[in-house]
């Protein structure tokens, strides 16, 4: 452009028998200039061809990681069977589709079979801030459904998630809208809001139904002070199968605090997580209504060993009615050893 409004200036003042030396030195150091950026370029490319055509097609790929999960555990009382278990070993896939969506796909092997546990595109930057995820979906049922087995903060799901919705939690084939309001709540608070529409095929929930479910969840974050945040969820959920002749309804409600200490978020941590449900499945419009809940905490003493491994130890407790005397008791002792390699990113999925 700066060339074409030179050369345009040399022709006016030629026009009018002016001199146009100044124009045209500037002209001539541009054209230099040009002509030896253009010949750089040119080495670079010709230097770094090889290369450069294996990135451009590496980039084509999609990023892959694979995480493994073993644990080892002792119960009381015995006997001991069991005491190694390859629990499962989950491999990612991402990559950018185009400018306006991506994919995530993530693949378990589990109990001498693969499986898919997550697949979905989603396109994010829409107008209004909304996001849209399309495909086999963990839902948005409180704060730790969303989570893989690997990642969560102890070693199972929690017994009322396994109770309500199965051992691997709540999972869907369909569609999800998320929006983040773009305006501040009472006391700086960050409004999240999601809205699922999936088929109500978990077998617990629904007893394997084929017909559409309906999700609602509303997060609100607050952050207290540079090492502290509070958010509480609501969550809403209905579905029916008729084939069954039954209709189920879940209402929910989580709450996280959490502490990290500003320049020390590495090395200590505290949080204290609690979700509570009422569920209910009627048949021919009667049923009763089962309440639930769990409350976790958990202190970080150091820093973990790396991003890619940790061990983790833990203890659990189990006291149930007995049928005819006394309750029933047991403890079970397990260590954990879960490890990621390739670029797995720390998110919720």
């Amino acid at each position: 452009m700066r060339l074409d409004s030179l050369e345009q200036v040399v022709v006016e003042l030629r026009a009018q028998h002016q001199d146009t030396t100044e124009v045209v030195d500037e002209l001539a150091a541009l054209r230099a200039a040009a002509a030896a950026a253009a010949a750089e370029a040119d080495t670079i490319a010709e230097a770094e061809a090889p290369s450069q055509g294996g990135g451009l097609l590496n980039r084509l790929n999609p990023e892959i990681s694979v995480t493994g999960d073993v644990r080892g555990s002792l119960v009381r009382p015995g006997p001991q069977t069991d005491v190694f278990e390859v629990r499962e070993f989950e491999f990612s896939f991402q990559a950018a589709l185009d400018p306006y969506a991506s994919t995530k796909v993530f693949l378990a092997w589990e109990d001498g079979r693969v499986d898919l546990e997550e697949g979905y595109v989603y396109w994010s930057g829409l107008p209004g801030g909304v996001g849209v995820d399309v495909g086999r979906l963990r839902q948005q049922l409180g704060e730790i459904n969303r989570v893989h087995l690997h990642a969560l903060p102890e070693s199972e799901y929690p017994l009322v998630t396994r109770t309500y919705f199965g051992e691997e939690g709540l999972t869907g084939d369909g569609a999800r809208l998320y929006w983040m309001a773009p305006f501040a709540g009472p006391g700086g608070a960050t409004h999240e809001l999601w809205g699922e529409f999936t088929v109500g095929g978990n077998d617990v929930l629904f007893e394997g139904g084929d017909r559409l479910s309906y999700l609602g969840h509303l997060n609100n974050f607050w952050q207290l002070n540079r090492s502290s945040f509070i958010q509480f969820g609501l969550t809403g959920l209905w579905g029916e199968n008729p084939d069954e002749g039954l209709e189920s309804r879940v209402l929910g409600a989580d709450l996280r605090y959490t502490w990290r200490p500003a320049g020390r978020e590495l090395y200590r941590s505290f949080t204290v997580r609690g979700e509570v449900y009422g569920a209910r499945k009627r048949r021919a419009g009667e049923g009763n209504t089962r309440y639930g809940w769990y409350l976790g905490t958990e202190y970080q003493l150091m820093w973990f060993q790396s991003e890619w491994l940790y061990l983790r130890g833990e203890w659990q407790h189990h006291s149930s009615a007995g049928l005819d005397g006394p309750r029933e008791t047991s403890d079970r002792f397990l260590i954990q050893v879960v490890w990621a390699v390739g670029p797995h990113k720390h998110e919720s999925y």
